[in-house]
C-alpha cells in the first residue's frame, strides 16, 4: 500500500557550528560569556548569523580570553 511512508524524509537542517560549552555565564565587568567569551548579543543572534560572520567571530573568541578576570575562570 503506497502512502507516507514510501516518501523519503526530508533532510535535517544544516548543523551550526557553535563555540558554545554550555557554561553560559555572563562576566558582569568584560560582558563575555565565560564558556564561549561572546556578548550577550552575539548569543542572542548566532543562529541569524551568516556562516561567515560566525567564523569571523570564532576567530575573535580566543584574543578575548584576556579580557576576563582570571580568577573567574578558574584559572588562579
Amino acid at each position: 500500500m503506497p502512502g507516507a511512508m514510501d516518501q523519503p524524509s526530508p533532510a535535517p537542517p544544516p548543523r551550526i557550528v557553535t563555540p558554545c560549552t554550555k557554561v553560559c555565564f555572563i562576566d558582569d565587568a568584560s560582558g563575555l560569556c565565560l564558556g564561549c567569551f561572546r556578548t550577550i548579543e552575539e548569543v542572542a543572534r548566532w543562529s541569524g548569523y551568516s556562516d561567515a560572520r560566525r567564523a569571523e567571530i570564532m576567530t575573535e573568541l580566543p584574543g578575548r580570553k584576556g579580557q576576563i578576570d582570571p580568577a573567574k575562570l578558574g584559572l588562579t
